[in-house]
């Protein structure tokens, strides 16, 4: 469903998402019964960025996926034309999603997890190799190798060279990155946010989640509702430890391990 709008500029892309249970042929797959899944009904996307998070196995991974894939990505990753598949292991969250968009027609979508980087890299090479006309995909992500570079090192020519303004979904950005690197990435986020693109993240990042111009959604047993910073248990644990890191760790190891 696309809504028209007169004089629009691209983005959000996407302005909600909501559950159609009437589209769910199986009950029982286990994306419909993790809690945060099982209770939602529909979610407002930020026009901007959009942050899932929540405890390891919550489902913001789950439901990211889902999005990627009903907005025509690949599971494993990539852009609209990467398509390739090395473990079928996506649910069938996608299936029952409806999504409310403001644009039929979306200019960029790219899927990045950075567990499966590795495998989207060598797609990318792949198709290199095959005779074309055209210029290498390669040339559109910096130029150099992304097998060539660290995980942090790819990660970032990605974001810096190919993202331009479109709709992306990241799954935990952080996996790839140093603190310091997590700083800069929020400048080149800052960056594609002004470039009218819309974000869909899921972090265990606080330095992510303070991007001011996002909404933070948190996963829980009784659902997935909206949040702020300093009410994450991530925000909280890790202010927690940093105050006070020699009286944490006496907590948790005991006082005779830090003699």
């Amino acid at each position: 469903m696309a809504k028209k709008r007169i004089g629009a500029t691209p983005g959000p892309f996407i302005d909600k998402v909501w559950l159609d249970r009437t589209r769910i042929s199986d009950p029982k797959h286990y994306a419909y019964n993790l809690p945060a899944i099982k209770w939602f009904r529909e979610m407002n996307l930020h026009p901007n960025v959009t942050l899932f998070v929540g405890e390891n196995g919550s489902g913001k991974s789950t439901m990211l996926e889902a999005l990627a894939v009903a907005n025509g990505l690949n599971a494993e990753g990539g852009s609209r034309n990467i398509q390739f598949s090395t473990r079928k292991s996506h649910s069938e969250l996608y299936k029952s999603l409806r999504l409310e968009k403001f644009h039929a027609l979306i200019p960029d979508a790219w899927f990045l997890r950075a567990e499966s980087l590795f495998n989207v890299a060598t797609q990318i090479e792949k198709l290199d190799e095959e005779p074309s006309n055209s210029r290498k995909i390669i040339e559109s992500y910096g130029g150099g190798s992304l097998h060539e570079q660290s995980h942090g090192e790819s990660f970032m020519a990605l974001i810096e060279n190919r993202f331009k303004q479109g709709l992306y979904f990241l799954d935990e950005p952080e996996a790839a990155l140093s603190p310091q690197r997590q700083l800069q990435f929020l400048i080149l986020l800052h960056r594609l946010v002004e470039n009218k693109s819309q974000l869909v993240i899921a972090t265990h990042s606080p330095i992510i989640m303070a991007y001011p111009q996002a909404k933070i959604m948190m996963f829980t047993q009784d659902g997935i509702k909206e949040t702020a910073l300093e009410d994450t248990e991530h925000f909280r644990i890790t202010k927690m430890f940093l105050n006070g890191p020699e009286r944490m760790l006496k907590h948790l190891l005991g006082p005779d391990e830090l003699s």
